[in-house]
């Protein structure tokens, strides 16, 4: 097939360059018709006629319009405008054009070459073609014939394989013999060695194995150890015993959980060992029963509490009787404190929506029920009532975002992109804000790209997060720097202010949702308590992280690191100034 559509491809190629070599006479002979005040249309059709039998080709001249005004096999009242045709307008737009298409004026496959007459604007075009359906009939010859090639080289190599697997079969089979012997524990077994056949160094070979079948059972030995040292690196703690609770098998993991004394417990009794009576209990009830069991408990065990997971199971031997049992300790302090977190998360939501909605509330009702309430005082309730809404409705946004941000970035959208675009129009949008508080934003930019693959959208509004806080917590007179940059292989989008910075003590905790370091002030600014934790979940959803620099009195520099993107298409546009 691989010939077949060599073959097909070379002749194609070669139809072509004959139709372009017709298509270059036909270009000479049309030139004077469609020159302006040349001859009559009439006569190129008779002249092209008479030449499009004799070359045995289809020819067309088309008026710069696209409408036929000769043809060696149609009328040309009866054609379409044919300024569309693939052929015509690669000619229009290159000089030259070449399709290969069904034409629905004679009912077959054609291939068409077609070249433009005059300069720019064209005086027209001119276009040979043949039909395909000579040539597809002979490749299709072709292809049987080579099916037919291929079948017959088929069959011969499987006959000669045959003949070749009978000298074959003979001697595997009296192996495989010998194979199922050994496996069933025979190892006297040996194979007859025939030197004058070509399995003979085989069959020499599989011999010396056998014999050392017994030596290689050692290596069970070496695959126990193996298995002890996959054991002792696991992250959950392993505890075996024996029918009589006797410890044979204890990992540094489980000795690490559970605070074990230090030394080879191996031996001794699991309550010897361990106080934890709850573990005794898991490791007693596998040996009383057929079942698996599961447990949790908590692990008084300072500086922090531990929360563990007991899965205890029987043990039986190759006989099936019971002979032991194990229990895999796991881990879950990690799972609970990630649970605590969404129960604060829960309630400081609450707490949060609780807060304008009381307000709100409160002065509706107000309005309500003083119906004879002045002007001014009703308008003042009711713009209050308006900024508890549109605090109310930034929670619920902030909520939102946070949530995308924290799906692993399944439903960011993410784009090539360049960095510098989203932070420079951050930049733009917030420098109003930041001139009513006579605070200055400078932007220094690098003048490559900082290429990353993320979410245009998401990540201004990170940008925006930053700038947005500087601008809140900076002192009038202040300034602000929006730095970008790449540093190794990361984009580095920096906001340094000179505000009233963050304590240490507050540092570790400012990434939290809803924490804030003061809250009335935060609350006045109109902050939601949840925009640096948008910041940080951005960050992370998009293979990156976030830092902080912070001393008080003195500013704070928030950075976003971003993995630059390796497969974006080059763009080096330089930003305009934000």
């Amino acid at each position: 097939m691989l010939v077949a559509g060599r073959i097909e491809r070379d002749s194609i190629e070669e139809t072509a360059r004959g139709l372009h070599s017709k298509a270059v006479l036909l270009r000479d002979l049309a030139a004077p018709y469609l020159s302006p005040g040349g001859p009559p249309a009439a006569e190129l059709e008779l002249r092209i006629q008479g030449l499009g039998r004799e070359i045995g080709a289809r020819l067309t001249v088309i008026a710069a319009d696209g409408g036929v005004l000769a043809d060696s096999d149609e009328l040309p009242e009866r054609m379409e405008n044919h300024l569309g045709r693939p052929e015509i307008v690669a000619a229009r737009q290159a000089g030259r054009g070449e399709a290969s298409r069904y034409s629905d004026t004679v009912k077959a496959r054609m291939l068409y070459s077609a070249l433009q007459v005059g300069g720019d604007p064209p005086l027209g075009y001119v276009r040979t073609s043949l039909p395909l359906t000579a040539l597809e009939s002979r490749l299709a010859d072709l292809r049987g014939r080579i099916a037919v090639g291929a079948v017959t080289a088929a069959l011969i190599a499987l006959a000669l394989g045959f003949f070749v697997a009978r000298g074959i079969t003979g001697p595997l089979g009296r192996m495989t013999g010998a194979v199922h012997a050994i496996a069933a524990g025979d190892y006297t077994q040996k194979v007859p060695v025939d030197s004058t056949h070509e399995f003979g160094e085989l069959a020499g070979a599989f011999n010396a194995m056998a014999g050392q079948l017994q030596e290689r059972m050692q290596t069970i030995l070496t695959d126990r150890n193996k298995l002890a040292a996959v054991l002792a690196s696991m992250a959950e703690g392993v505890i075996a015993v024996d029918r009589d609770e006797r410890i044979v098998h204890l990992n540094e993991a489980a000795r690490k959980i559970l605070r074990l004394q230090a030394g080879d417990l191996t031996g001794h009794k699991i309550w010897e060992a361990t106080r934890t009576r709850e573990v005794c209990d898991a490791l007693a009830q596998a040996l009383g029963s057929d079942g698996a069991s599961e447990r949790e408990l908590r692990l008084v065990a300072p500086p922090r509490d531990l929360y563990v997971k007991l899965h205890a199971s029987p043990l039986r031997g190759s006989d099936g009787q019971l002979s032991g049992a194990v229990v895999i300790i796991e881990d879950i302090t990690d799972l609970r404190r990630l649970e605590e977190v969404r129960r604060d998360f829960v309630a400081n939501v609450s707490h949060e929506l609780k807060t304008p909605l009381t307000a709100i509330r409160g002065l509706v009702e107000t309005l309500l029920e003083d119906p004879a309430m002045d002007e001014a005082t009703r308008m003042r309730f009711l713009e209050k009532v308006h900024r508890q809404g549109l605090r109310l409705s930034q929670i619920v946004v902030d909520l939102l975002t946070l949530s995308r941000a924290e799906s692993d970035g399944a439903v960011l959208d993410r784009e090539h992109l360049d960095l510098r675009e989203p932070a420079l129009e951050s930049a733009r949008v917030l420098r109003a804000s930041a001139d009513d508080r006579r605070i200055q934003i400078s932007v220094e930019a690098c003048e490559g790209a900082l290429p990353v693959k993320g979410d245009y959208e998401v990540l201004r509004q990170a940008i925006d997060n930053l700038l947005d806080n500087a601008i809140k917590y900076t002192p009038p007179g202040g300034q602000i720097w929006l730095r970008l940059k790449q540093e190794d292989r990361h984009a580095l989008v920096e906001v340094q202010d000179t505000g009233i910075g963050i304590d240490p003590v507050h540092q570790k905790r400012i990434f939290e949702r809803f924490y804030r370091v003061d809250k009335a002030r935060s609350r006045e600014l109109g902050g939601t308590g949840l925009g640096l934790s948008i910041v940080k979940h951005i960050a992370l959803a998009l293979g990156g992280r976030v830092s902080l620099e912070s001393f008080p009195g003195r500013g704070s520099t928030f950075r976003i690191h971003l993995p630059l993107a390796q497969d974006l298409s080059k763009r080096e546009a330089t930003p305009t100034g934000a």
